[in-house]
């Protein structure tokens, strides 16, 4: 399948670059989050894995040519049989699975390459049905001491993750103010691609930040986790004090006080609570957070809105989705979820860039 995917920059060195940008102090966090793709579960399986102490390989694409399913920077995780995320339709991992326990035996570095653009290729038993060039890094988590620290920066601080590789075998992690790196040995027999380097930019994740529980926040939580969003819950309510089971953090916080401790880049008010949701958009209004979603009928915003000031109404205008959610049909909490998850992965495929 055809893909736009940014080339990977070559760079003369590796400990090269400009910080990136940390958003915690912010409201409103800076745009530039990840913005199609949730490589969160590659890595927060490869640290599980790597704090248990075992041997996990990181399979991850320097570049690309061609039709392929997966774009540069995408990653695969291999470790004692098992597999988180793809890199092809499930034809490209059986021998890369091959490769990661060699790799993960020798502590040391492979490269491959994998063409199927020729004619040759496509006419073959052997075809995997794309047209494409891809080059590949296998890379043995357990030979990289500190990864784990590097890899735990992007996943909880709001910040970026950048992936630096030479054939010669230099590799450097860095996520914030955490770097790290490595002089890797390739593999016996392993033929790299002649000089060359990689600059593989990830960007933060995206942070939505939902402030009330209900019936939906069950279903929304894990469906945004899995999109690649981090998601915090406030809710001061007993009732509801379990809706929020499994979010990245779960806030007994007034909005005010949650829109402080937990900066975002969307805002989801759900209380189901007349009061509490205009509590809510008065906290917003002081905010510049790019999108706040209103759960509830259109009569319901109008009658929240004779409640603030004009000048509260004209800070919210322009940001405000309601009633949140794309309309996709369907009723009850898990439909409402999809709408809403829908929404926000619209959203984002364009205001993080």
């Amino acid at each position: 399948m055809d893909r736009p995917v940014a080339s990977p920059v070559l760079e003369p060195s590796a400990a090269e670059g400009v910080e990136p940008r940390d958003p915690a102090g912010h409201l409103s966090a800076a745009p530039g989050f990840l913005t199609e793709g949730s490589p969160r579960g590659v890595l927060e399986a490869a640290l599980t894995h790597l704090r248990a102490g075992e041997h996990a390989v990181l399979a991850l694409v320097l570049e690309t040519d061609g039709s392929t399913y997966a774009g540069s920077g995408d990653m695969v995780l291999f470790c004692n049989g098992s597999q988180v995320g793809w890199l092809s339709g499930g034809c490209l991992e059986p021998e890369l699975a091959r490769r990661a326990e060699q790799v993960s035996a020798a502590g040391q570095v492979d490269w491959i390459e994998i063409d199927t653009r020729s004619d040759d290729d496509l006419l073959s038993g052997s075809a995997l049905g794309c047209r494409g060039r891809l080059r590949i890094a296998l890379l043995p988590l357990r030979a990289m001491s500190g990864i784990d620290d590097v890899i735990e920066a992007w996943l909880r601080e709001g910040v970026s993750l950048q992936r630096d590789l030479r054939t010669s075998g230099q590799i450097v992690f860095r996520a914030g103010h955490r770097e790290q790196a490595w002089q890797l040995h390739p593999m016996d027999g392993t033929q790299p691609f002649g000089e060359a380097a990689w600059r593989l930019p990830l960007p933060r994740l995206p942070r939505a930040l939902v402030l009330g529980g209900g019936p939906e926040t069950p279903f929304l939580v894990p469906l945004l986790r899995g999109l690649g969003w981090r998601v915090g819950v406030a809710e001061r309510r007993a009732r509801w004090a379990s809706a929020g089971q499994g979010a990245d953090a779960h806030l007994q916080a007034s909005p005010a006080e949650a829109l402080h401790a937990d900066p975002c880049d969307a805002v989801l008010v759900m209380h189901h609570d007349f009061e509490l949701d205009r509590e809510a958009l008065v906290a917003l209004a002081d905010t510049e957070v790019a999108f706040i979603g209103l759960l509830g009928p259109r009569r319901r915003r109008e009658d929240l809105f004779k409640l603030l000031t004009p000048d509260q109404r004209h800070r919210l205008s322009s940001r405000l989705r309601s009633p949140i959610g794309l309309n996709i049909g369907g009723r009850g909490p898990e439909a409402i979820s999809l709408s809403i998850a829908a929404q926000l992965q619209q959203w984002r495929s364009t205001a993080g860039t």
